[in-house]
């Protein structure tokens, strides 16, 4: 399959470097999904997770917003935040979420519930990438009953 080159960077820093066969993003109007070739672009990104297929294998990032950009055969994104599954603390995670629901069930004025509902959105999708981590991580051994949770 086709390769191009992914970069991910925040202020802090580069949280990603390597060709990858597909990259799928919350853009601030619905997902993108990105191959080889694709034609220039740039958008905003929401609150999301960020999928990269390289190698047949995925792996997925929680971003907190950004721009994406398409140039040639590469994708830039500049993320305001952007962390892998493996360095969030689940525990913590699924704590963010309902301190953030909490907050957004006590708000009065407009402002204060859309920065609640922001903050939950945003403790939320850490909380997905790292359970997608933990439902996948049996992977490697092939024999495993694969059940329900």
């Amino acid at each position: 399959m086709a390769t191009m080159q992914l970069e991910i960077i925040t202020a802090e820093q580069q949280v990603y470097d390597d060709e990858v066969e597909l990259v799928v993003a919350p853009g601030i109007e619905g997902e993108l999904g990105i191959l080889a070739h694709h034609a220039p672009l740039m958008t905003a990104l929401q609150p999301g997770e960020i999928l990269i297929r390289k190698d047949g294998e995925e792996t997925y990032l929680a971003v907190t917003g950004g721009f994406l950009e398409v140039m040639g055969n590469k994708v830039t994104i500049l993320a305001d935040a952007c962390e892998r599954s493996d360095e969030i603390n689940e525990e913590r995670a699924q704590i963010a979420v309902d301190r953030a629901r909490e907050r957004m069930a006590n708000q009065g004025t407009d402002m204060q519930l859309e920065r609640a509902v922001a903050s939950v959105r945003r403790a939320q999708v850490r909380l997905n990438v790292v359970r997608r981590r933990r439902t996948r991580a049996p992977r490697p051994g092939a024999g495993d009953a694969g059940g329900s949770a």
